[in-house]
Parts: structure tokens; C-alpha cells; sequence
């Protein structure tokens, strides 16, 4: 009994600091883990951050994460991801071919990008083959957050976005189950 206790002991020690190193290495979200999933174009935006919810509603955690991109079209077929515009989509231009090269008067909103990555399995967004992946341009944002919304009659999880324009105005994008969508929210109540 004792020599089977030592063991387990052993074993434990041996194998916790593997496992929390292999959890710091690939599941961590630093800019090495948004270049590895998305290429060397994209940069993380730590000051906006990283969110977690359930937007496809599959009961599996997907990642929201804040990045900076130069051109979002060119490591898409390699890195397996879909650039959308549901900005533009919901004024009439959703192509991102022509939307890309749409010039932003603001410098510090030019680039700006929200990754989503759909998880699949056990480990959700963590998986080594996530279930899809997403490029999500020209959404004028100051933060972005997961939230519940209200969708016809159910509620599903959303990406509310708070716009960095001068009128404080606000929206979110919800996943329809083939694409994501834009919806104004309006203005702040300030």
C-alpha cells in the first residue's frame, strides 16, 4: 500500500508541472497564440483583452479576441479562417475583397480586427483544430464584451461592441448559424 502511494505521488509530481506548462504553452492568449492561429499579419490588442462565451450555441466556449491585423486577407486560405464585414454587409458592402481597401480617418481605429474562434470537443476554443475560425474587419470599436441578447424568442450570446466614435454609440454581432451579424444598438443614454 505504501509503495503504491509513493507512486501515485511521483506520478502526480511528474505529471502536474507537464501538464500546467502544456496549458500555459497552448492555451494561454498572447500575441504568439493569435499569430499561430491566425499568421504573422495579426497583432493582440491586450488593453482591449480576450472574452469566452458560447456564440455558435453549440454548449461549447468560443474565444473574442481584440487584435490588429495589416492585411487579413492574405494568411486566410493557410491559416484556415473566414474574413467577415458585417459592418459594411449591414450598410450594402459586404465584400471584404473591396472593404479592406476602404481607408479608416481615424489612425488609431486603421486595422482594427475581432478574432473569433468557434471551439469544438472538450477543450472548446483550446482545441488543436478549432471548429472555425473568423476575421471580423472594420468594426469601429472602443471595447467589445460576451453578453446574452435577446434574438426573436430565445436568448443567445452575443459580441456587444461599444463604437469608438463620438456619439458613444453601441452594437453587437451574433452568429446566425452560417455568418456573423451586425446590429445597431444605438447611442449612450449619457
Amino acid at each position: 500500500m505504501r509503495k503504491r502511494s509513493v507512486l501515485l505521488a511521483l506520478g502526480v509530481a511528474v505529471l502536474l508541472p507537464a501538464l500546467a506548462g502544456a496549458q500555459a504553452a497552448g492555451h494561454k492568449i498572447d500575441n504568439d497564440f493569435v499569430q499561430r492561429q491566425f499568421g504573422n499579419q495579426f497583432t493582440l490588442l491586450p488593453e482591449v483583452g480576450s472574452m469566452f462565451g458560447d456564440l455558435d450555441g453549440d454548449g461549447v466556449e468560443d474565444a473574442v479576441i481584440a487584435a490588429r491585423c495589416k492585411n487579413p486577407l492574405l494568411d486566410e486560405a493557410e491559416h484556415n479562417y473566414t474574413v467577415l464585414d458585417p459592418y459594411y454587409t449591414f450598410y450594402g458592402y459586404g465584400d471584404p475583397k473591396l472593404t479592406t481597401t476602404f481607408k479608416e480617418g481615424v489612425p488609431a481605429r486603421q486595422g482594427l480586427v475581432v478574432l473569433i474562434i468557434h471551439g469544438t470537443g472538450p477543450e472548446g476554443w483550446r482545441s488543436e483544430k478549432p471548429k472555425s475560425k473568423y476575421v471580423i474587419i472594420n468594426l469601429p470599436y472602443r471595447t467589445v464584451s460576451v453578453r446574452k441578447m435577446a434574438l426573436k424568442k430565445k436568448t443567445i450570446q452575443a459580441v456587444y461592441i461599444e463604437e469608438g466614435d463620438e456619439l458613444g454609440e453601441s452594437s453587437a454581432l451574433f452568429f446566425d448559424g452560417k455568418k456573423y451579424k451586425y446590429v445597431p444598438m444605438g447611442g449612450s443614454m449619457q
